[in-house]
């Protein structure tokens, strides 16, 4: 999913009380729930920083290792979203299988989702199918739409309200760690489940055992121009190497052409005026703003079709840019990414928009729109802003990025990597989750430093998945 965030300029407060953090130690009975699984649940306060009467349920599941004599502990797994996990190992378990040969395997659907407490938001999040908005009038009126969306939500969340973001989860992680009767942590988390990373490495250094922490969403830097130049940067890439494959590529539709003129000709043409669309209904026009929301260069598997909307669109027909492709995120997700990730209005982000296009004028600027499409307009909250990390006493974390990601650019995982205590980041030819995608020799690191401690040699990376 496309994120970014800004910091402070949310202007909402962070939470930054530093609690006890006792919960129950009574053991875990875990049930068979199918598929191979067991759940448990725990219950934790529903707001750490005041340690209330009030308490909510997170709800576990395990995959157990296959040889419970042999096994070398728990690792803890978040898959990142924010969103549902316990659901998704249902689905996924292949994904885990190496990892049982030597763990228990043990996700937890965070607060608000799935067998947790959760939160049924009574109305739908908006999903903008143009989220380069293109003016502050769509943006405002889109925005009003999700503040309704989030004063609605934040009424059902009942106790949880303004206790859903990486802080107060951070916590629920050490509930679940004493459950599991472990004297440290062992995780891995991909995604923004490296932001839950990030917040316990915080704040229960001594507590981590091992952490692997997958495609980093950077919750270190409140400067906002300074986290957005990484993806716009990275998003800019993934464009030229469209162009490029297009250029020694036959069965590219603009092979022979200069795909990068054709992109920017396209793009003006769009700019003056829609572009008709024969296959979305008489008189339908696609502008610049909704081809921007709907080019997708990151994976090779969607540059065929694209070029062929490209060269479609250059004739004078932008049907291909009238299909809105993906679904949008579980309601609840945006509540706690603009938690963690505060986000400023339309006119800041237009004039970061402004600064971003100089450097990457192509695709590149469009980085600052998809975390607009989560914030805009939500309630304040009590937020756990991005800042500065530190870690005193966390041993070596382990952290992998692919050089294709625009979503979680490589750049972010070596901020923090230059942040935490012995830390090393790994590099790798792919994209975003390597090790969930299956890319085999980032794979066989992380199996190497989960099960002894070892890191990859300084300045190691791996090629391209075979």
């Amino acid at each position: 999913m496309n994120i970014a965030a800004s910091l402070i300029l949310g202007a909402v407060t962070a939470v930054t009380a530093v609690v006890p953090t006792t919960t129950t130690t009574t053991p875990l009975s875990w049930q068979n729930c199918g598929d191979g699984l067991q759940c448990a649940q725990i219950r934790v306060p529903a707001d750490w920083a005041r340690r209330s009467a009030h308490k909510v349920t997170i709800g576990l599941a395990k995959l157990p290792a296959q040889n419970q004599a042999r096994k070398k502990g728990v690792l803890l797994v978040n898959t990142g979203g924010p969103g549902e996990q316990i659901a998704l190992l249902r689905q996924a378990k292949q994904s885990f299988a190496d990892l049982t040969k030597w763990f228990d395997v043990v996700i937890f659907d965070p607060r608000g989702f799935g067998r947790s407490s959760v939160i049924n938001c009574p109305i739908p999040a908006p999903f903008a199918t143009e989220w380069v908005f293109p003016n502050k009038r769509a943006y405002d009126a889109y925005a009003a739409t999700n503040r309704t969306f989030g004063r609605a939500c934040a009424e059902e969340a009942g106790v949880l309200s303004g206790n859903l973001n990486s802080w107060q989860i951070a916590h629920d992680m050490e509930a679940i760690r004493k459950a599991l009767g472990q004297a440290k942590l062992t995780y891995l988390g991909n995604s923004h489940g490296t932001v839950l990373g990030q917040a316990y490495a915080e704040l229960f250094p001594r507590k981590v055992g091992r952490m692997y922490l997958d495609s980093v969403f950077d919750h270190t830097t409140p400067d906002l121009r300074t986290w957005l130049k990484p993806r716009a940067k990275a998003l800019e890439a993934n464009f030229h190497r469209f162009a490029a494959w297009c250029r020694s590529t036959a069965t590219c539709a603009l092979h022979g052409k200069d795909p990068v003129a054709v992109w920017d000709e396209v793009m003006a043409k769009a700019r003056r005026e829609p572009i008709p669309a024969s296959e979305a209904g008489p008189g339908a026009g696609i502008s610049d703003t909704q081809i921007a929301s709907r080019a997708h260069f990151t994976f090779e598997a969607s540059w065929e079709p694209l070029a062929a909307g490209l060269a479609r669109a250059q004739a004078g027909d932008a049907s291909f840019f009238a299909k809105v492709q993906g679904a949008p995120d579980p309601d609840l997700s945006r509540v706690f990414l603009c938690a963690d990730l505060p986000y400023p209005g339309y006119g800041k982000l237009k004039k970061l928009e402004g600064d971003l296009r100089r450097d990457t004028p192509h695709i590149g600027w469009r980085a600052v729109w998809p975390m607009a499409n989560h914030c805009a307009g939500l309630p304040p909250a009590t937020t756990y802003a991005p800042h500065p990390i530190k870690a005193p006493g966390l041993p070596p974390v382990l952290i992998a990025g692919g050089e294709h990601d625009d979503n979680t650019p490589t750049a972010d995982g070596r901020r923090l990597a230059a942040q935490l205590p012995g830390a090393r980041f790994l590099t790798a030819v792919g994209g975003h989750a390597l090790y969930l995608s299956g890319h085999p020799c980032v794979r066989e690191h992380v199996h190497r430093y989960l099960t002894t401690g070892r890191m990859p040699p300084r300045g190691a990376s791996c090629g391209p998945a075979k």
